[in-house]
């Protein structure tokens, strides 16, 4: 499209809608090759923007020779897009800003395809749909787990990676016993490190993707399940690992910064964080190949689980010229389908066939669970039972600090702090009139 009017690029749009393919329908290098484009795509990696996204870019005109892609970075990039994506005028696909509701996804983008179809073929999906439609498709996620050092724990002479929180325990005594590495570095001092085992409650915990929906209206989410599952294995987890003196000798003066640099070199064989870390763990010495991720120690009914969240979501304008969203169609299935991107950037591929980052080698035939988004009209229920009650599940890293002193001190048994968390949220059920139905 060269006619760049708004009023013209909208009928086209319009006249077109019904005729544009859906993503999964297209054969990338067959389909198409007469349409010609001029496309931008709009990022926030700007520090990447001129040298590896570009280099895509070149790619995919080697295959499309008529269809030329150009990025633009944008540094505020929520604030600028939000602005920009009003007008309509602000190029031809975009990583969909979180401030766009759902239902407002069709106002602006156009649907790639059926939920129903896409679902089996790509991650994350239901992040950008409404109504069945998928607007949006996640550029891959990030996964929950565990941060070793595969040296030390090989040294030690561990060859199978854990499954539950017992196997675990004893892989870090076994490491406490055969090596001079910390066990497990809790990073106690820095506190948010300590709130980041409030990640693990969820998907990895449970396997399901309810869950985090259902916990609201349970009585007793922290009891003990008996089966080393739910929240309670996830601090029992912790809890132990304490009391059993496999963790630093001073918790007080821990350092997040030099953890990285002694979690590297082998000094600290094992940290519970999410797996963004794993590149700076990796960057922070001279062994980046002995820093591993493995998945959360927890088995639901013989089934290894893992939580897991999608990055950014492409989408396209529905406001641009019909070969201009076919050509933006093509680049953004080319990404998700051809490109190196999930390799380049270490994370989970947005297909679900597609290979996982090397150092996501141990998560083979575990399933990734991302939280369904809550019922229509409990948006915001979760926020409110954890606010109301202070469990400070994700947004306060106090209780876990506590848990630790409690089980360094032996102040207090994991029940008893696992009761009175229950009876917290049982009260701000209470409180906010909160229907207990599980």
């Amino acid at each position: 499209g060269s006619d760049s009017s708004p009023a013209a690029a909208g009928s086209g749009a319009a006249e077109t809608a019904a005729s544009l393919p859906a993503i999964n329908e297209i054969k990338l290098g067959e389909d198409f090759q007469d349409v010609t484009a001029d496309i931008k795509i709009l990022t926030n990696r700007t520090d990447i923007v001129d040298t590896v996204y570009a280099g895509y870019a070149e790619q995919f005109h080697q295959l499309y020779p008529n269809i030329t892609v150009t990025y633009e970075a944008l540094t505020d990039y929520e604030e600028s897009l939000t602005l920009r994506i009003m007008t309509g005028e602000w190029g031809d696909i975009c990583f969909i800003p979180t401030s766009v509701s759902k239902a407002d996804l069709a106002s602006y983008f156009v649907p790639l395809g059926d939920m129903d179809t896409l679902e089996p073929i790509y991650n994350f999906i239901g992040d950008k749909a409404f109504d069945g439609k998928v607007y949006g498709i996640a550029n891959g996620g990030n996964a929950d787990g565990v941060a070793y050092n595969k040296r030390v724990w090989q040294e030690a002479g561990i060859t199978e990676a854990p499954a539950t929180p017992d196997e675990f325990l004893d892989d870090l005594q076994t490491i406490k016993d055969n090596t001079d590495a910390i066990p497990l570095y809790t990073n106690f001092a820095a506190g948010w490190t300590m709130g980041a085992w409030d990640a693990y409650i969820f998907g990895s915990a449970t396997g399901d993707p309810e869950f985090h929906n259902n916990m609201p209206h349970m009585a007793h989410p922290f009891a003990d399940r008996g089966d080393g599952t739910g929240p309670y294995a996830v601090y029992y987890t912790l809890y132990e690992a304490v009391a059993r003196g496999l963790i630093e000798d001073d918790p007080m003066s821990t350092d997040w910064e030099s953890s990285k640099g002694r979690i590297n070199s082998g000094e600290i064989a094992t940290m519970v964080l999410g797996s963004w870390a794993v590149q700076q763990f990796k960057d922070a010495g001279p062994n980046p190949d002995d820093i591993s991720y493995m998945p959360f120690p927890i088995t639901v009914d013989g089934k290894r689980y893992a939580g897991a969240g999608g990055n950014y979501s492409y989408g396209i304008n529905n406001k641009v010229s019909s070969d201009n969203q076919i050509a933006a169609m093509l680049y953004v299935k080319w990404l998700l389908d051809e490109s190196s991107i999930f390799i380049d950037e270490g994370c989970i591929p947005a297909r679900k066939d597609g290979e996982m980052p090397a150092f996501l080698a141990d998560f083979e035939g575990v399933e990734l669970v991302s939280n369904n988004p809550p019922p229509e009209g409990e948006e915001d229920l979760f926020d409110q039972v954890n606010l109301q009650s202070e469990v400070g599940i994700n947004n306060d890293d106090y209780p876990e600090c506590a848990l630790l002193e409690a089980a360094l001190t032996g102040s207090q048994t994991l029940d008893e702090i696992m009761a009175e968390r229950d009876a917290a949220w049982n009260s701000a059920q209470e409180i906010l009139g909160v229907e207990v139905t599980m």
